[in-house]
């Protein structure tokens, strides 16, 4: 028998659109298809288990029919794993570019699979002088000096370009649960 490994879950539409999911009840569905250590990290949809499985799309999948069974609508998840994260946290993809990182907001999508050469093409050439676009394997960086509120680009303009859903989380985010799952 492998050893657990500690996976974190991104979920999409927890919280936003008149959607209110409590995260006592978040835990407990993801407890009733047998996953274990489970936290929530801020009410954000993102949810912290172990498991021994290595987590796949159709694990993805099977955590979304369950989700959507429950809660009546549909949630996008994303998985990755602690050392995913770290690597998707350490990756570069706009060093040397010409926007003012540390003045600048750094956001990650998450993705169910790796979009095509051609979807990933289009979404870097997706470039204004405040904001730009990078797909690294499954993840969608993006970097925006005017904040997601004043931005051109939406979610949906996202994933019309990728043909793909998303879920975008700061970076910050991300280095936070790093921070406190990574030991």
């Amino acid at each position: 028998m492998s050893v657990p490994v500690r996976y974190v879950a991104f979920l999409r539409a927890i919280n936003v659109g008149g959607h209110v999911v409590k995260m006592a009840q978040l835990r407990k569905l993801f407890e009733s298809i047998g996953l274990r250590g489970v936290e929530t990290f801020i009410a954000s949809g993102n949810v912290v288990f172990e498991s021994s499985a290595k987590p796949d799309r159709v694990f993805e999948q099977k955590i979304e029919a369950h989700l959507e069974k429950h809660l009546g609508y549909a949630v996008g998840t994303f998985v990755r794993s602690i050392p995913e994260l770290q690597a998707i946290a350490q990756y570069d993809p706009f060093k040397g570019a010409d926007f003012d990182v540390d003045r600048s907001s750094l956001y990650v999508g998450f993705l169910g699979d790796r979009p095509s050469r051609s979807a990933a093409a289009k979404l870097n050439a997706l470039r204004t002088s405040n904001e730009a676009l990078h797909v690294h394997g499954r993840e969608l960086y993006w970097i925006s000096t005017v904040g997601l509120g004043r931005s051109e680009f939406t979610g949906a303009i996202l994933e019309k370009t990728l043909t793909a859903s998303t879920t975008i989380r700061s970076i910050n985010t991300v280095r936070r649960l790093i921070a406190k799952y990574g030991a």
